[in-house]
C-alpha cells in the first residue's frame, strides 16, 4: 500500500505563521522528519513516529521519507520558512531522481511563510521592487559561484536578501560578502539585519553597509540589503516602486 509524502514548509518560528494547511497535515501524519530543531516543533502525541536527524542528512532523510511513504505512511518532511527555498524539496526530488522505484508515491509540496518575507514585512516593504535572495552557504556550491552572484546583484541593483549568512564552522563567509557588495559600490546601501524573525528573541537592526559588521549575523539571521532607492520613512523601510 502506498502512503504520501508533504513536503511543508513551519514557517519563520511563531505559531501564527504556521499555514492551515500545514497544520492539517501534521495533524493526520504518521511520520515526522526533519532537522531535529524543526521536528522538535511539532507536538508529539499518539501515533505519530518523529525522526529528528541532523542538518547536513537532507538527501538521506528524503530517501527514507520515500521508503516510509511507499510502505503505506502518511509522511511530512518539515522545513522552515518555505520547503523550496533552500530547504527539503529540491533535496526530496533529488532523491526521487536517484531512485525511480518511488516515482509513483504521491508527493505535495506545502508552501510556508520565508524568513525573508517575514523580516520584510516587519520592517515595511524592502522587497517592494525586484529582489533576489542569495544562499550564502558554501556546502554545495563553491564560494566562487556566491561572490560572482552578489556582483552581478548588485550590478542589476537588486535588493538581495541573504540567507545563512554567517555560522561557527564558516565564520570568515560573511565578512566577505559584505567586502564584495561594498567593492561593488553598494556601501550607501541599507542593511537590514533580522534575526529570529517572529520568535520571542527577535531583534531588528537597520544600518547602512558601511556600518556593518559580520558579527552582526549568525545562522538565525535573515539580512536584507536594500537596492540604491531603499529609504526610511520613519521607522520604515521600502524600495519605492518607481525605478528613476
Amino acid at each position: 500500500m502506498t502512503g504520501t509524502l508533504t513536503i511543508a514548509g513551519l514557517g519563520p518560528g511563531s505559531e501564527a505563521l504556521v499555514t492551515p494547511e500545514v497544520s492539517a497535515a501534521l495533524a493526520t501524519a504518521s511520520d515526522i522528519l526533519g532537522y531535529a530543531p524543526y521536528v522538535a516543533r511539532v507536538a508529539p502525541r499518539p501515533g505519530l513516529m518523529l525522526h529528528p536527524s541532523d542538518n547536513r542528512e537532507e538527501l538521506q532523510r528524503a530517501r527514507e521519507a520515500l521508503r516510509l511513504a511507499a510502505e503505506g505512511g502518511q509522511v511530512v518532511i518539515v522545513s522552515s520558512g518555505d520547503p523550496g527555498v533552500f530547504a527539503m524539496a529540491s533535496a526530496v526530488f533529488e532523491a526521487l531522481e536517484q531512485a525511480p522505484q518511488y516515482q509513483d508515491v504521491p508527493i505535495r509540496v506545502l508552501p510556508g511563510i520565508t524568513a525573508m518575507l517575514a523580516a520584510a514585512a516587519r520592517v515595511g516593504a524592502p522587497l517592494g521592487h525586484d529582489f533576489c535572495a542569495i544562499n550564502l552557504s558554501d556546502n554545495l556550491k563553491p564560494w566562487a559561484v556566491i561572490e560572482k552572484r552578489l556582483r552581478l546583484a548588485a550590478e542589476a541593483d537588486f535588493s538581495i536578501a541573504m540567507y545563512n549568512p554567517r555560522s561557527a564552522s564558516r565564520p570568515e563567509g560573511f565578512g566577505r560578502a559584505l567586502a564584495v557588495l561594498k567593492e561593488a559600490g553598494c556601501g550607501e546601501r541599507l542593511v537590514i539585519f533580522a534575526r529570529a524573525i517572529s520568535a520571542s528573541d527577535e531583534k531588528i537592526v537597520t544600518v547602512s553597509l558601511d556600518e556593518a559588521a559580520p558579527e552582526m549575523a549568525d545562522m538565525r539571521t535573515l539580512v536584507i540589503v536594500g537596492n540604491s532607492q531603499t529609504r526610511r520613512v520613519g521607522r520604515w523601510v521600502y524600495a519605492p516602486r518607481q525605478v528613476r
